[in-house]
């Protein structure tokens, strides 16, 4: 409802919605692949999500530039922020 209603988009459209939560540890991408809608929620355990700073309450990133956000790294300059000691 929020991406239909607030942001005035086609949650149908194959776009990925991309939310943050309100401590930037959390985001969650909305996806519909045509079948159903898919809900993917990722958490940061050191850190925060570097966040975009929206013009008109939306903005578009790249693939790349996303994959980089998901993986805690800053997607403007691109470096680790953080990598586990141990696994587990």
């Amino acid at each position: 409802m929020l991406v239909q209603e607030a942001l005035a988009r086609d949650p149908h459209a194959g776009d990925l919605y991309v939310f943050r939560g309100r401590r930037g540890d959390l985001v969650k991408i909305l996806w519909h692949d045509g079948l159903g809608m898919s809900l993917y929620a990722r958490r940061l355990e050191r850190g925060r999500f570097i966040w975009p700073s929206p013009a008109d309450g939306v903005v578009s990133i790249s693939g790349p530039q996303l994959a980089y956000m998901l993986e805690g790294i800053d997607w403007r300059n691109p470096q680790h922020t953080y990598r586990p000691l141990a696994a587990g």
